[in-house]
Order: structure tokens, then sequence, then C-alpha cells
């Protein structure tokens, strides 16, 4: 089986390579792939800036329809259209995953970093992790309720904005645009910020429904009560540590893979706020699909174009010149 995997540690080290075949064990399921979406994150691991253990198959969101049950499984499984939580295993006894934390379990394996991920034409998860796609979803945008999840994981739970907030999202990538609707959901007034390169981005983003800017422009209207800084660039950190209300709130969700160096001191002197949230535990999931099936969130219009897996180059490339909002490599 070909999938797209990183084969050594270091930059690059990526291309589409024989894997092992996944067979379902005990408490398993494997999936055939309908589509997975390009993350950040797989970026990061091809840049050599996050963390993965190679060599391993890449991609962790997506859809797909379950094909072969592992012993212990329950049969209803068979032939669902799920998408899944992206945990392969945690040690299940510290007091963060007693208390619905896993996402900071020290002892986390995850799909795409640990074990084979998504970027491949099966792939194989626990049960436990699937959830069914909501009747009516397509399969590439099922494919990114793994990163609306995380968005709920970092915006309500606990929950960042309240109704009536005044809130900016910086940054108008596929996450961002995600927070901007889970943050309209939870009762804010949202603005989305970019630069002028992100000018296709931001007129999606008006086509959502949310008010835009750029960096270039002042900061119009009363400083936001709340900062959701989604581009993980310094100067949109920078930015948003300097924009937001004095007592209010920063919620960090962009990644930078390396260190930046920003204002600090506003922290103290604002008396902010600062949350965060790493992947997505099992109540941000649930809160995630049931904003879906309320209708409240919009991912068709994130999607940019569906690639076919043997020519993820060119949708990486694609993701890292942000020229376009969300690729999804299909088998």
């Amino acid at each position: 089986m070909k999938g797209v995997a990183k084969l050594a540690a270091g930059p690059g080290h990526v291309a589409y390579a024989d894997r092992p075949e996944v067979v379902a064990g005990p408490g398993e399921v494997v999936i055939d792939l309908l589509a997975a979406g390009i993350c950040g994150t797989d970026l990061h691991i091809e840049a050599g800036e996050y963390p993965s253990v190679p060599p391993v198959t890449m991609g962790h969101e997506f859809c797909g329809v379950v094909a072969e049950l592992g012993d212990g499984t329950d049969p209803a499984w068979l032939g669902a259209r799920v998408t899944s939580e992206t945990f392969y295993s945690t040690c299940g006894h510290c007091r963060w995953c007693r208390s619905g934390r896993p996402s900071i379990c020290a002892e986390r394996r995850s799909i795409g970093t640990h074990v084979d991920g998504a970027f491949a034409p099966r792939v194989r998860v626990p049960v436990r992790n699937l959830h069914r796609v909501p009747d009516g979803l397509g399969d590439l945008a099922a494919a990114i309720c793994e990163p609306l999840a995380c968005v709920c994981n970092s915006l309500s739970d606990p929950a960042s904005v309240d109704a009536g907030d005044e809130v900016l999202v910086i940054g108008p990538g596929a996450i961002g645009l995600l927070a901007a609707q889970v943050a309209r959901a939870n009762g804010g007034r949202v603005q989305v910020r970019g630069t002028a390169h992100d000018e296709a981005r931001l007129e999606l983003a008006r086509s959502l429904g949310f008010e835009t800017s750029t960096v270039d422009e002042p900061f119009a209207g009363e400083a936001p009560d709340v900062v959701v800084e989604c581009s993980g660039a310094a100067a949109g950190i920078a930015a948003g540590l300097e924009t937001v209300a004095r007592g209010g709130t920063i919620v960090q969700m962009g990644i930078r893979g390396a260190a930046v160096t920003i204002p600090f001191d506003e922290i103290c002197f604002k008396e902010l706020r600062v949350r965060s949230g790493f992947a997505a535990n099992p109540l941000a999931w649930l809160r995630a699909m049931r904003l879906l099936r309320d209708g409240a969130i919009q991912l068709e219009p994130l999607i940019t174009e569906a690639v076919q897996l043997a020519d993820f180059e060119r949708a990486f490339a694609r993701s890292r010149a942000a020229d376009g909002v969300k690729f999804v490599l299909v088998p």
C-alpha cells in the first residue's frame, strides 16, 4: 500500500512510498479513506519542526467508511461513514486522562505522527475514536471535522467567548475561519483580520458573513474582548497582545514551529488571560459534531481543491504558500 510518509527525521524526507498494509487489532477498525485534509501540522512535520516517529504515514484529518472490524468491536460500525479522533493511545491513568484531557497526556501517541495515518488508501484506528458523519455533509467537508473539534477545544472548553463579546480572529486560514464561526455560534461579534496577501481568504470570510480588515489598516472600533490568534506568525501574536482590550483574553491557536519575540509584558500590564488548546478532547468532539448537526458551521466553502494522493507535493506547496484555504487528499 502506498502512502505519503515521513521517512526520516529532519527537514524534508517525505515521499509517496510503500507502507505496510493495515489490519484491525482488538478494539480497532480499518477505514477505507474517502478524503484526508492537509493540516498546518503536516507542513511542520515535513519541515522537521514538529515531532514525529518516522517512518510513519502522515495525516490525521479524514473521512472514510469502516471496512473491517477487529475483535470486540460493535458490528453496527461496519459500513458506517465516519471521522475520527486522532489519539491512537494514551496512558489512561494520569490526572489528565482521568479528567477528560488526553490531549496533554505525556504518553499520548497520535495517528499520523506516532502510528500510520490517513494519507493512504486505508487507516487503522481504535473504535472508541469514531464519530458518524452527519447526514448531508459531503466527504471532503467531513475530512475537516477534526480541526473544527480542535477549535472547540480551544474556544469552548472552557468557554473563551461569551455572548456580546467583541472578537478579533487573526489569520484567515482554515483554523481562523473555523474559529470565527465557532466564536459567532458562542455569541461573539467577530471580525477576521489578515494581510494584503490574504485577500482571497478575506473575501471568503466576508461571504461567510464576517467583517474583515488587514494589518495595514488601523484597528477600527472598540478593542476586542477576545483575540483568537490563528496565524502562528510572530507579527500576528504581537498584534494580538497589543490590540486586545485590558482585562481581555488571548486564545493562541496558531503554531509557529519556532521561537518568537513578542511584547510579553502586555500580559501583565493589561491583566490578560491567555488560553490555548492542543488537539481535541472528547468533549470538544461532541461539541463540534453538535454544531455540524445544528447547521451552525459551514465546512464546504473552506475546501479549495481535492488532490490525488500521488500529487501530494503540489497540494503541500500550495498549502505552504497559503494559496487557498484547505487542500484535501483523495486516494
